[in-house]
């Protein structure tokens, strides 16, 4: 229930007022008759008072439900409504409590609770969904064991579908019956109610048998529409790829007969862990070579990993409440993390995939932890929890993970996951149980000696800063590393008192050379990265034995999520760039020469065309091209600039148009001076042979389409037609979608004049692949903006017979490709921009309030922007927390950014 001050503002949930449910749920007997406008609910719940909490009402959660009966032991009982809640008095310590009620699934355009999508049913109820079906204790730490019975029309609804295992089905019997039929599901283990699932409807499944290393058998079902099957071989293959890796690193093995994934276009997340069900967004399923990219190949591994994973770092063991939602976000997304690279065949691979997750880091987390939304991996508090899931508690948690295996190391981590298991399974419990069960399968680790600090991690919000500066001494050769570290406020959190910092070192000689670490007081030398762990606010950290000042490569594979600053010589990172053997370290160095050029060229005189890019940068880039050494994945990360929100987070006042403006530059200046190389580099990768989305034929493919877009960037300055023409070529005869999609991007993002002649072929082949369509929309709002053009394209794009509002999937590709990811778009000087924004986020909040908040989060940092944006932001926000009606789930975000100020 949602309560109220008396001025009728939303109160906040504090972690502070976790309480034990007063009555615990044994037993919960369900059976649906299911109808689009008129679903009947029936509720059996074995129930029992908590003898740890003080007698008082059983008060049951509910959401837009039609009441209908309420019996205590076969009897009718007394109750009353408050607010939402079904309150029930002077009940006995054990009882049978039966509720009949209804709802309108067809109606349902929240997606939460039981819905519509296409004719058939699902379910969300993922965080507080399961109100919406029936009135509960819906909270994660009611873990109860589910018997479901799904009564629907045979002809309509063929497939019926819920978690667990099916133990009976047939026809129902009996008038009124007539062509209907039954299943009966039973889950063996004991779940919240937010793991509950089910799905009805006319589908189709891809099934494989397989025996687990235990040498149980499993029956893995992947349900599309019909049509669809053809699309998900990939998925079937990511799934077998998980059970069996989960089994061989962690020892976890599935743990049901069969295991179901099911997918559905209209989803407002990537996908639902239900236990035994998966209920995914068909972008995490379906695929193959016509109509899906690399990327998306990628993300289905990662996503049907992550929900697998679920299985038993989250389902077997859940969250205590929702404030440690980290507890399962964090671990398995660490967990999916390693899945892929651990799926990846060499070094190179493994480097690629780390840093693409940093990239993710800092570039959506890190800007999450400066702004109003900031909060901890462990929230204190909140108005409407769809709000917190977010990359503060999915992908930094995952980085404290990674921290925890870094101080105890791989084995080790291995054993605390061991143990945490062990210790909790069937639990609801906390990110401090999770802690503790690590660092106590390992005793002797530093995580054990610095637990309680470390677990400031989940406590304190905010990205640590880490100041470095390092002196040789000639006459002692030795070189001193001063490390500083300080966490800036964030909203409720004024000061922060030092983290527990893995640090990993390495230095180089000035040829780029690895040199032997040895800190003062050492007897022994070691090679290669040292693990250094911070844990004062200033460290000195001596290394002896050195004939030379060395080149430090410091935050080696990006070992804690922090901030490093630290005054590297242009020398330096050049050097680093061309030698160092950490792969990040290497990608990073690249990554902060362009940013030192972006913000030289930012601050320049607005009139001055001195180039951005000088020539050290350009050569030492035209080097990675051609070093035959380095994979092509890696070559397309390292020449990729830094993004304009990456850039934008640097400075303390931004003018988007200004950062855009330089950024274009410094695309056209790496576009016309290394032409030729970008020639070569098509020429060497345009043909990968047979399609496989494997690392190395991916990376490929990915600097193939970057050589293109940079050959067709250069001909809009010296209006050549032979490479636009090829491109154009290239699209029309590429064999699969990566290739197709790549040329179609090059003369979208270059503004050349064959783009309407191939987004309109493109539209045409695809009409009917509501995901390939999502790509057209996407790539059109998020398009480099020139002179203005791009807002008004996406006002026609809305009115486009293939746009709808209603859909997530086709409302994030046009109206989030603009606002949340197209910032030389977005942020327009005459606040075009901002009106659409919250015209677009009030009238999302009438539909579906958790896809309005996520929308709303793109004008977060709004008070870093220069005037006239800033001002004009600012009353966009503030039109919208204006709004009488507003949810609380766009309330809460609008409210933060507005007291942000």
């Amino acid at each position: 229930m949602l309560m109220r001050d008396a001025q009728g503002q939303p109160i906040a949930i504090r972690r502070e007022d976790y309480a034990a449910p007063a009555y615990w749920i044994d037993t919960v007997d369900l059976t649906f008759d299911l109808d689009p406008a008129k679903t009947r609910v029936l509720n059996r719940m074995q129930m029992r008072r908590n003898p740890e909490v003080p007698v008082q009402p059983l008060r049951l959660d509910g959401d837009e439900l039609n009441l209908a009966r309420v019996l205590v032991n076969g009897q009718g009982a007394s109750f009353r409504m408050e607010g939402d809640q079904l309150v029930i008095d002077s009940l006995p310590d054990t009882f049978e409590l039966e509720i009949f009620t209804t709802c309108c699934p067809i109606k349902n355009t929240k997606l939460m609770g039981l819905f519509v999508s296409e004719d058939t049913f699902f379910t969300q109820c993922e965080a507080e969904g399961f109100r919406r079906i029936t009135y509960f204790l819906d909270r994660p730490d009611v873990m109860a064991m589910y018997t479901v019975t799904l009564r629907a029309a045979k002809a309509a609804y063929p497939v019926l579908l819920s978690n667990g295992n099916l133990v009976d089905q047939g026809e129902l019997q009996g008038p009124g019956n007539e062509g209907r039929h039954f299943a009966k599901w039973v889950d063996p283990f004991k779940k919240p109610a937010y793991l509950f699932a089910l799905v009805a409807g006319k589908l189709v499944a891809r099934e494989q048998r397989i025996k687990a290393r235990n040498g149980r058998d499993h029956l893995l079902q992947v349900y599309v529409r019909a049509g669809d099957l053809d699309k998900t071989e990939h998925a079937m293959n990511s799934l077998i790829n998980s059970v069996l890796w989960d089994e061989a690193r962690f020892g976890l093995p599935l743990d049901l007969d069969r295991f179901m994934i099911v997918a559905t276009s209209d989803f407002n997340m990537g996908a639902m862990e239900n236990k035994g069900l998966n209920i995914f967004n068909t972008k995490y399923v379906l695929a193959n070579q016509a109509t899906a990219t690399d990327a998306d190949y990628g993300n289905i591994e990662s996503v049907v990993g992550h929900e697998y994973f679920h299985n038993w770092s989250g389902d077997r063991v859940t969250c205590r409440d929702w404030f440690q939602l980290s507890l399962k976000e964090g671990l398995t997304v660490f967990r999916d993390q390693e899945f892929s690279q651990d799926l990846c065949a060499d070094a190179s691979a493994r480097a690629v995939k780390r840093i693409e997750d940093v990239r993710v880091l800092r570039t959506s987390q890190f800007p999450e932890d400066a702004g109003p939304m900031a909060h901890p991996v462990r929230p204190d508090s909140y108005i409407e929890i769809s709000n917190f899931y977010t990359v503060t508690i999915y992908e930094k948690g995952a980085e404290l993970v990674r921290m925890m295996q870094t101080l105890v190391g791989r084995k080790g981590f291995e054993s605390g996951i061991t143990l945490y298991f062990e210790r909790f399974d069937g639990q609801a419990v906390t990110c401090d149980d999770f802690a503790q069960a690590i660092a106590d399968a390992n005793p002797e680790s530093e995580l054990a000696r610095l637990l309680p600090q470390f677990k400031r991690w989940y406590s304190q919000a905010g990205t640590p800063r880490l100041a470095a500066q390092g002196v040789y001494d000639p006459q002692n050769r030795s070189y001193t590393l001063s490390v500083t570290q300080s966490c800036p406020p964030t909203p409720g959190q004024p000061t922060k008192e030092p983290f527990v910092i893995p640090l990993n070192v390495g230095l180089l000689d000035a040829n780029g050379r690895e040199l032997p670490l040895q800190l003062e007081g050492e007897s022994e030398v070691t090679r290669g990265t040292r693990t250094l762990v911070l844990s004062q606010a200033s460290e000195q950290l001596t290394f002896v034995g050195l004939d030379a000042e060395p080149v430090p490569s410091i935050l080696r594979g990006f070992s804690a999520p922090v901030i490093l600053d630290f005054a590297y010589t242009d020398a330096q990172l050049l050097t680093l760039l061309a030698n160092d053997p950490d792969p990040f370290n290497r990608w990073e160095a690249g990554q902060r020469l362009g940013l030192r050029a972006a913000l030289q060229g930012i601050a320049a005189q607005a009139g001055d065309t001195v180039p951005v890019l000088n020539d050290d940068y350009i050569e030492a880039m035209r080097s990675v091209l051609r070093n035959p050494q380095l994979d092509a994945a890696f070559k397309e990360l390292v020449l990729t600039l830094p993004s304009e929100t990456y850039i934008a987070e640097q400075l303390d006042v931004v003018d988007p148009q200004r950062v855009h403006l330089v950024r274009e530059a410094m695309r056209a200046q790496l576009a016309t001076a290394l032409f030729s190389d970008w020639e070569q580099v098509y020429e060497d990768n345009k043909d990968t042979g047979a399609y496989s989305p494997d690392p190395t034929s991916s990376g490929r493919r990915a600097l193939a389409g970057m050589a293109l877009n940079f050959l067709c960037l250069a001909a809009r300055t010296s209006a050549d037609v032979v490479w636009p023409g090829k491109t154009l070529q290239r699209f029309k005869d590429a064999g699969n979608m990566t290739d197709r999609f790549n040329a179609l991007n090059a003369l979208v993002s270059s503004g050349h004049t064959l783009a309407a002649q191939a987004l309109a072929r493109f539209h045409a082949i695809f009409k009917n692949e509501a995901l390939v369509i999502d790509k057209w929309f996407s790539l059109q709002a998020g398009a480099s903006d020139r002179g203005g053009d791009i807002l008004p394209l996406v006002k026609q794009l809305m009115k486009h017979p293939d746009f709808s509002l209603k859909n997530p999937n086709r409302a994030r590709s046009v109206i989030f490709a603009l606002c949340s990811a197209n910032p030389g778009a977005f942020h327009r000087p005459d606040a075009a921009g901002y009106v659409f924004w919250s015209e677009r986020v009030i009238e999302l909040d009438a539909i579906n309030p958790q896809v309005a908040a996520r929308l709303a989060r793109a004008l977060d940092r709004w008070s870093k922007l220069a005037e006239p944006y800033r001002s004009a932001a600012r009353e966009a926000i503030a039109r919208v927390a204006a709004k009488p009606d507003l949810s609380k789930d766009t309330h809460e975000v609008v409210t933060r950014a507005l007291a942000g100020n």
